[in-house]
């Protein structure tokens, strides 16, 4: 069945692959966001535990998908070969230290006097500091997807429809329990299922755009290309150190969190070496 999505992947243009390849990564957030229509609330030490899972994929993602293929397909030898994954990765860490400075937000399992971002004279409401939160975690993952289509589109050979479409696969199983845990905590705090859906899918709106993007970027200037798989990773690290490793260990479920982060880790492993 892998085979039969590739050969259609290969058929079509690789920027609208990416589209279609981002909207999937989306619609599995929505789809975990949906379970609020189920259930008013989630044990607290399942919901660390699955964004302990996040958390694996994420690194797993960064280094197998990302940093490991921006080094094979950099020239020369020794420390000039790292020179461009090194720059992007510094880059992409950077950028997301920046939008994470700017942007208010509120992470999971925080206080609302523990909102990160430039301070309004209008306070904004919680639920908008939430799911801007998310849509920080999506913004690399949808990038990192559209850049490997790009790659595919400027005909580098490191950059195969398989990888991404396995690329899109990882970030796609650990953005489930990232709509469960954007919607979940609306739902506790009194909002109708509906709303709560809504916010908790809105959050990964941004993934198709991000993806576009890059694939776009790539096509046009593939010199660019394993400083974009760097940059893309560099954001995906720093927001699972800045962020979601913090969000797990808040309560008394960090064994849970760490068994969680183990998993998804070996999930996306195996999936990039078995599919990539």
């Amino acid at each position: 069945m892998f085979d039969t999505v590739i050969a259609y992947f290969e058929s079509i243009p690789p920027v609208l692959a990416a589209l279609y390849a981002t909207l999937f990564t989306w619609f599995l957030t929505a789809a975990g966001a949906s379970v609020v229509f189920f259930f008013r609330s989630m044990n607290r030490a399942v919901l660390d535990g699955m964004l302990g899972f996040t958390g694996g994929v994420m690194v797993a993602a960064s280094y197998w998908s990302l940093l490991s293929p921006a080094i094979d397909m950099s020239k020369g030898e020794g420390f000039v070969k790292v020179i461009p994954a090194a720059t992007g990765f510094i880059l992409g860490a950077l950028f997301l230290f920046g939008l994470d400075k700017a942007l208010p937000h509120l992470h999971i399992n925080f206080r609302e006097n523990e909102s990160e971002g430039i301070k309004t004279k209008t306070p904004w409401q919680r639920t908008t500091l939430l799911v801007l939160a998310i849509t920080l975690h999506n913004i690399p993952e949808g990038l990192a997807v559209g850049v490997l289509f790009g790659g595919v589109a400027a005909g580098i050979p490191e950059a195969s429809i398989a990888g991404a479409l396995t690329l899109a696969i990882g970030i796609g199983i650990q953005n489930f329990p990232e709509g469960i845990a954007v919607a979940m905590p609306l739902r506790r705090m009194g909002m109708s299922r509906k709303k709560s859906f809504m916010y908790g899918q809105s959050s990964a709106l941004v993934e198709p755009v991000a993806g576009v993007l890059g694939a776009v970027a790539v096509a046009f200037f593939t010199p660019i290309l394993p400083y974009a798989l760097a940059f893309a990773a560099g954001a995906m690290i720093f927001v699972v150190v800045e962020e979601v490793i913090p969000e797990t260990q808040r309560d008394k479920n960090t064994d849970i969190a760490t068994l969680g982060f183990i998993g998804g880790f070996v999930v996306m492993m195996t999936l990039d070496v078995a599919l990539g």
